[in-house]
């Protein structure tokens, strides 16, 4: 079907990034693309062939398959296909046909490239690597949303100063909101009721209206922390009411400031490391959720802040074995903390349970060995206590089966590796990601180097763990969308968890099984491999970007949510994200279902 150039001009209007682009350019856009209708079945263009440009489905479907003939997208109306390969060598890197009659606009190559250079929204579109973050940010640059308490105090006018005390009293705090609905009136501080009430003789009856301050300094959510400085200082007062169109969302004080200075990972780690008892520590790991929000409201790249976070956990864990000793004495036998799953990566996030286990020096007798389950029931215990909960499948210290001696552990690898049924693929995906954290630390040196050897040797067990590693697949729904939870509690969702990082996860391993590499770090692994040349620098790089896109839009989502006053979670509805965003993810997720299918086909070594 001929378009005419106005057709093209207002199709393009409703398609990211040319809906930015002025009218004119649009106009002149038009004129240089190209319209192709392509019969159902036929290809529209091969694997390895010059790009002929950018595509963007103006009518039909086109299934995109990789060079194993597996399909990794079906692409729909306003979808945009083909900037990766043009972009990347000019050549194609996956195969492209039309599902069923389809009409499409082609952007020449030169035409792409000039748009990219002159108009910033379409050079950061077509950049699939997100942008690295900004240095740490300080109180003075971070927005006022991550500076502000929520839900702040409120009464209404007629309020008596009395039950403005006792409410102040009651929630430990200096000021308080008069307000009717959402919105703001006036703010009382405790330093109103002491110079207006107290030192002029008042009754405690007086309506909060008559000492309020009418008309208070406020300022928005997405003002930044040196506004709230300035105004403090300029004004000469403590707190200031946070309004958003006209609605009062938050209140900012100077304790609040000094807090925030307070809440850095440092900070947390040097209290746990001090505190007494679980108890103690509990409070400070109730500050990671704040954390999270502070360290990626300061631009820091995901990977800087699950390890500033993943560090506490490792922290908490010794101190509870300094203490687990000091309770129960000296240990009969050298033994060796381990943390498995998210901590043993250095990944944890917003929301972890624990993955743990214990290593025992082989001279360890049966009588010895109730010293063990005391100290690891006193440690699983007490991080359980502080927010690091029991692992649902039990893997942890306290299992008698996972409290062994070295020799035991010796014996479950090899025969993991030598008969790979699916509970050994599971138990082995879990115990490769096993870091020391705490006890004596040669006792597991020699077995990893012992067993990275006979796994990446053992032909059989790599495939099957291959296999288990490709049963977590990308969201990727059949018609240009994502496949999203159908049911249940977290229904029309995206599990950012298991089906966003953990198939990267999975990958990193099987390259590091297949190179011996001993990081269990994810990114670590990948570039890793790449180094030793079990990944190519293309795919490497591809699947480094891929992972950043996909683990830095879950912590931001975990973030949303801290800021609203929920928990963090792995479960995001699709439609939080901009289609900018969307377009994006699902690029990410394609490059990561191509990479697992060179896996499945026996091609992980060459990325």
């Amino acid at each position: 079907m001929p378009l005419s150039h106005d057709q093209i001009t207002r199709f393009l209007k409703s398609v990211h990034p040319y809906d930015a682009l002025p009218t004119d350019v649009l106009d002149e856009l038009s004129k240089s693309i190209e319209v192709w209708e392509v019969e159902a079945d036929h290809p529209v263009y091969e694997l390895g062939n010059a790009m002929p440009g950018v595509f963007v489905i103006y009518e039909g479907q086109i299934e995109i398959t990789d060079e194993n003939g597996v399909v990794v997208s079906h692409l729909g109306l306003r979808n945009s296909f083909g900037e990766r390969g043009l972009l990347k060598d000019g050549k194609a890197a996956t195969k492209a046909h039309a599902h069923t009659p389809s009409v499409l606009i082609v952007l020449p190559p030169d035409l792409v490239r000039e748009l990219i250079d002159a108009h910033d929204v379409v050079s950061k579109f077509f950049n699939r690597a997100r942008a690295p973050r900004a240095t740490q940010q300080s109180l003075a640059t971070s927005r006022i949303d991550t500076l502000m308490a929520r839900d702040p105090a409120t009464c209404a006018p007629d309020t008596t100063v009395q039950q403005a005390a006792q409410l102040m009293r009651d929630r430990g705090i200096s000021s308080i909101c008069i307000t009717e609905g959402d919105s703001l009136f006036g703010i009382a501080t405790v330093r109103d009721l002491s110079g207006k009430i107290v030192a002029d003789a008042l009754p405690p009856s007086t309506p909060i209206n008559q000492i309020m301050t009418r008309e208070p300094v406020t300022l928005s959510p997405a003002d930044i922390g040196s506004d709230v400085l300035h105004a403090m200082m300029e004004r000469n007062i403590g707190h200031i009411p946070i309004t958003e169109g006209g609605r009062l969302v938050g209140m900012v004080t100077q304790t609040d400031l000094t807090h925030y200075q307070a809440v850095n990972s440092a900070e947390l780690v040097r209290r746990i490391a001090r505190a007494e008892n679980a108890e103690e520590m509990a409070l400070v790991t109730a500050e990671i959720p704040q954390l999270l929000v502070q360290l990626v409201a300061g631009g820091n790249r995901h990977e800087v802040v699950t390890r500033l976070i993943t560090d506490i956990a490792d922290t908490a864990t010794r101190r509870l074995l300094a203490q687990a000793e000091a309770k129960l004495g000296p240990p009969p036998v050298p033994y060796l903390w381990l943390a498995c799953g998210s901590q043993g990566r250095q990944e944890q996030t917003g929301v972890s349970d624990q993955d743990n286990c214990l290593m025992l020096d082989d001279n360890v007798t049966d009588q010895d060995m109730a010293y063990f389950v005391e100290l690891a029931k006193f440690v699983s215990d007490g991080l359980d206590a502080c927010g690091y909960f029991y692992c649902p499948g039990d893997m942890m210290a306290t299992n008698p089966r996972w409290c062994q001696p070295v020799r035991v552990w010796r014996d479950y690898f090899k025969g993991w590796i030598a008969k790979p049924n699916p509970e050994a693929q599971m138990l082995a995906s879990v115990m490769f990601d096993l870091r020391p954290i705490g006890g004596s630390y040669d006792l597991f040196t020699e077995l990893l180097v012992e067993t990275l050897a006979n796994a990446s040797a053992n032909s059989i067990f790599v495939a099957h763990m291959i296999s288990n590693s490709l049963k977590h697949t990308p969201p990727l729904g059949l018609l240009r969308g994502f496949a999203t939870i159908r049911s249940g509690e977290h229904r029309n969702t995206l599990d950012l968890k298991h089906n966003g990082v953990v198939p990267v996860v999975d990958l990193a391993r099987i390259y590091s099984l297949q190179g011996q590499l001993p990081e269990a770090n994810t990114r670590a692994r990948l570039s890793a491999a790449e180094a030793a040349g079990v990944l190519s620098a293309s795919g490497a790089r591809d699947l480094l970007d891929a992972y950043d896109l996909i683990a830095e839009t879950r912590l931001e989502h975990q973030v949303k949510l801290v800021k609203s006053g929920n928990p963090p979670d792995n479960y995001m509805p699709p439609t939080s994200l901009s289609d900018f965003e969307r377009s994006h993810l699902r690029d990410a997720f394609v490059v990561v279902k191509t990479m697992q299918s060179a896996v499945g086909h026996g091609k992980g070594m060459l990325g």
